[in-house]
């Protein structure tokens, strides 16, 4: 993990999905909304204002910035954002700690039914 990085972790659940919802493109706030609710397989949904909410932090906090239209079929009041540089060492990072938690998850729960087997 990268040092400038740690201050951000542990992210906020709404925070790493729009994070990743940021990794793949581009994207404006209902789009980020959609790819979210996709990518949990519809268990997490952001609504519009912890969207915006955390939009504003990221943005304020250098993680993500606005983006510009991707075509001129584009509704120009449509606000596009994408990840900074920070965004995605932050995002990786995040990713590299929830990797760590994961790997001690499984190996705990393995003790015990070790211990049942013999």
């Amino acid at each position: 993990m990268n040092d400038d990085t740690i201050s951000f972790l542990p992210l906020s659940p709404a925070t790493l999905h729009i994070l990743l919802s940021l990794a793949g493109e581009d994207r404006h706030g209902y789009g980020i909304m959609q790819e979210v609710a996709r990518q949990s397989e519809g268990q997490y949904k952001l609504g519009p204002g912890t969207l915006y909410d955390n939009l504003q932090k990221l943005m304020t906090q250098g993680m993500v910035e606005s983006a510009p239209h991707r075509s001129a079929d584009d509704d120009p009041r449509r606000r596009y954002y994408r990840l900074t540089r920070l965004g995605r060492s932050v995002l990786s990072s995040e990713i590299a700690r929830l990797e760590n938690v994961v790997r001690e998850a499984k190996l705990h729960l393995r003790v015990p039914s070790a211990r049942r087997a013999v």
